[in-house]
């Protein structure tokens, strides 16, 4: 069977989301599947043998995540993921800063799971000051060096967009902020695996990613914690048996963190040719598409972005009714990662979309396992699909 695409219903399913999960690399499988039947000890029991091996597997796994992300070893906290990695970032540090101030700052574009710890911290007392992107998602750095108060205790903005995929200027936000004094936060979740980043070089205090957005197991990720140049601290969103040096409490996912760590290995080595490769796959589809379908949009193509993502606005007709019409391809209306909800993607709609054209985006995007021959088919089923059952209604 081709690769990338599945079996389902006696249907071949080209597989196009890869920006809500990838499938899991079966180098790392056979990884993770070593440790499950191995070396599965409890690596915070190092009496024996079996608990020894795995507290030994956590630091190597720990050293080669903390390399892909140019962070110390000792920065890297490993979580279930990255929603877990943002509510600790933001949480501990309004709990550990709040008495420095109350004032928080991020972006109209942020993930969910940044954005609901944030309105949570509100709702206790805190104050938000919301980033409004430009007109193709990208938030200006002078936004932030706008926003920063003396009670400023933390300023989000995410690394690449889920939705349109556009990259904001990391380099350029977290060096306002450091002269700021201020902790910056940036979800990484996305970008990570797909361009480079530098977690010391680039200014970061704190960030947040994934094991399953670049071909690990899902349940596992990392918070990377500066500890030098200035330390940031945070308060542990967890209480319990004190692992991860008292910040992240709870047996630690072994098999998962060694995929993880396998994934990041992976990434390191073939990110530039890899990203090269799935950038004129949606490049090709995108080519495609827009010369057969004439009256669709595609959003943020002037600016920057990440190479696997493509988010097609089809006038005004409903998304979900666009991807029920093409059942052969998975994809995303609007972005996945929340529940079943109707209302327009707030990221949209942030950046002036109507409620109508909102409602019209579908997210197309491109990993690893996808080939030339189904992104081709992909484009030429949508093209055909849409102009036999929509166009006649323009």
């Amino acid at each position: 069977m081709t690769k990338g695409v599945r079996m389902n219903q006696a249907e071949k399913i080209t597989y196009l989301d890869n920006a809500a999960t990838t499938q899991i690399d079966p180098t790392v499988l056979a990884r993770m599947v070593q440790v499950y039947t191995e070396d599965f000890g409890n690596s915070s029991n190092t009496t024996h043998g079996y608990g020894k091996r795995a507290s030994e597997l956590v630091e190597l796994s720990r050293a080669e995540v903390a390399l892909s992300l140019g962070a110390l070893p000792r920065e890297v906290i490993f979580t279930s993921g990255a929603t877990e990695s943002c509510n600790s970032a933001i949480k501990g540090v309004a709990e550990l800063y709040s008495p420095r101030g109350r004032h928080i700052v991020l972006s109209q574009i942020e993930h969910s799971a940044v954005i609901e710890p944030c309105r949570r911290l509100e709702r206790m007392g805190f104050e938000l000051t919301w980033l409004r992107p430009d007109e193709n998602g990208v938030i200006d750095q002078s936004q932030v060096a706008d926003a920063i108060r003396r009670d400023t205790i933390l300023v989000c903005v995410m690394a690449a967009n889920n939705v349109t995929g556009v990259i904001n200027p990391v380099a350029d936000i977290a060096s306002i902020c450091k002269r700021r004094g201020v902790p910056y936060f940036c979800d990484a979740t996305q970008a990570f695996g797909k361009i480079p980043l530098a977690f010391e070089e680039m200014g970061i205090d704190l960030m947040a990613v994934s094991s399953h957005k670049i071909y690990g197991p899902k349940g596992v990720g990392a918070l990377v914690v500066r500890s030098r140049s200035p330390r940031v601290r945070i308060s542990p969103l967890h209480d319990g048996g004190g692992q991860e040096r008292g910040l992240r409490s709870g047996t630690l996912n072994t098999p998962g963190i060694v995929g993880f760590a396998k994934s990041c290995e992976i990434i390191s080595q073939n990110m530039i040719e890899e990203s090269a490769k799935i950038s004129a796959m949606r490049n090709m589809f995108e080519r495609i598409v827009t010369s057969k379908i004439p009256q669709i949009k595609i959003l943020s193509h002037m600016v920057t972005r990440l190479p696997g993502i493509s988010n097609i606005i089809f006038d005004t007709f409903d998304a979900r009714e666009i991807l029920k019409s093409i059942p052969q391809i998975a994809a995303s209306a609007g972005a996945a990662c929340g529940t079943d909800a109707i209302s327009p993607n707030h990221v949209l709609l942030a950046m002036g979309l109507t409620k109508d054209a909102a409602a019209a985006s579908v997210r197309f995007s491109f990993g690893r396992f996808n080939t030339e021959d189904e992104v081709r088919f992909a484009a030429e089923l949508l093209a055909e699909s849409f102009n036999r059952r929509f166009r006649q209604k323009v």
